[in-house]
């Protein structure tokens, strides 16, 4: 297949919130309480959100920035690319990148809405995280209808008002909502503990997929803080299959066998080792474990029930017969420093080398969009939504460099880094 005639559908990108999402959503009394941008003394621009600061306002957002000015920041709305908090300019660099349709996750809330859990009034919380969803469904998504997939946040201090909040999404047509790969980080149960199935049992119900994004747990993975940022970028994509193992050896899967998880942004070249692994720890230990998939084997249901992504896993893609192709999508990972963008279908080309029609299609669109019950052609043709023809419409967005405000830093702290990911005080 020719380059230009790819669809793509990224199942992982990240938005920047807009200072003004709450406006037309947060029910009226709670409107002066809702989270607001304010201007630090330093000139920098933080979230606040009952007195507590959010410490980044775009995590990693450096897309369009020289790489020698990636980083941990931009801490400011005027260091940001447009694109990352305007759905006009996204939908515009998204047609520059050839992308049909994007799935966005948050940024400051956090993957599971964290930021809103730590309110001291629930009812507050609640209302704020309904507020986020309402913006991300009907505005963020709603204003493209056909490009943008809508992903929803958790109330996850309540796993009732977990199981409400996707039965009320899945209304409005949004049947894919963010979780932690291991929440004991986040000081709730485990994936083992049955303290989850109300949540399970509306995933399962509305066909909605659980997405476990690498860093979800508000963690990342450092062997101390004497290592360089480089040993945190290496080990971040492969800390997802903590999150796998968790899952596999849970029974959640066993339990609720129609729910479906997806491993956000772990790439998927690890995952034949990891399924030989499963295998033989079942086949060699069962009998002192106790654990019993009947007459399945381990791999097996991992093939069936997890959905893998990836953005540049030449490996992977080759060792695709080993895997479930009906599982698997790519992503782009717009606007993090992993990015493709704006050369994701030179990028991908490469590996899609040698597979047929059929394979790259369930690859690059058709997957996501069975799997995230997203109508991709009903509002766009597929002749419409090729690379080509989407970049055909954005031959005048500027793709140039553009340097940042702030004075160049090289060797990022890697304390600060774990600082900002999990949220913590600066």
């Amino acid at each position: 297949m020719d380059m230009n005639d790819l669809v793509l559908v990224s199942v992982d990108d990240h938005l920047v919130e807009p200072p003004g999402m709450f406006r037309d959503h947060i029910p009226a009394k709670y409107r002066d309480r809702a989270p607001k941008v304010v201007q630090r003394a330093d000139g920098t621009d933080a979230w606040v959100f009952e007195g507590q600061e959010a410490t980044n306002v775009g995590l990693n957002a450096v897309a369009g920035r020289p790489p020698d000015e990636y980083g941990a920041e931009p801490t400011k709305f005027s260091e940001i690319r447009e694109g990352c908090y305007d759905i006009d300019a996204r939908i515009r660099d998204m047609n520059a990148n050839g992308v049909a349709a994007s799935m966005n996750f948050p940024s400051y809330p956090q993957f599971c809405g964290q930021y809103f859990a730590r309110a001291q009034d629930r009812d507050l919380g609640l209302a704020v995280l309904r507020a986020y969803n309402d913006w991300h469904v009907d505005e963020w998504c709603g204003a493209y209808p056909g490009r943008m997939i809508p992903l929803g946040l958790p109330p996850i201090w309540d796993p009732q008002l977990m199981a409400d909040e996707v039965r009320r999404l899945a209304r409005k047509g949004c049947h894919s909502v963010s979780f932690s790969e291991n929440p004991t980080k986040l000081n709730y149960p485990s994936l083992h503990d049955p303290h989850w199935d109300p949540f399970w049992t509306a995933c399962s119900d509305e066909n909605t997929v659980v997405n476990l994004h690498i860093g979800s747990s508000s963690s990342v993975v450092i062997t101390s803080v004497d290592a360089p940022i480089d040993t945190m970028i290496t080990l971040q994509p492969m800390s997802i299959v903590n999150a796998a193992a968790d899952l596999i050896w849970s029974p959640t899967l066993r339990k609720f066998p129609d729910l479906t998880f997806a491993l956000s942004e772990g790439g998927i070249g690890w995952v034949p080792y990891f399924l030989e692994r499963i295998d033989r720890v079942y086949k060699t230990h069962r009998a002192w474990t106790h654990q019993n998939f009947g007459d399945r084997l381990p791999s097996e249901v991992f093939l069936e029930r997890i959905a893998l992504c990836f953005i540049d896993d030449e490996f992977g893609v080759r060792s695709r017969d080993e895997l479930n192709l009906d599982m698997i999508s790519w992503e782009c990972d717009y606007p993090h420093s992993d990015s493709t963008w704006p050369q994701a279908p030179e990028t991908l080309d490469v590996y899609l080398a040698g597979l047929s029609d059929d394979e790259i299609d369930r690859i690059t669109h058709r997957n996501a969009a069975r799997l995230y019950s997203f109508d991709l052609f009903g509002h766009n043709t597929r002749e419409q939504s090729t690379v080509g023809a989407l970049r055909a419409r954005a031959t005048d967005v500027d793709l140039g460099f553009r340097s940042s405000e702030r004075l160049r830093k090289t060797g990022t702290d890697t304390v600060t880094v774990l600082n900002l990911v999990a949220n913590l005080p600066s």
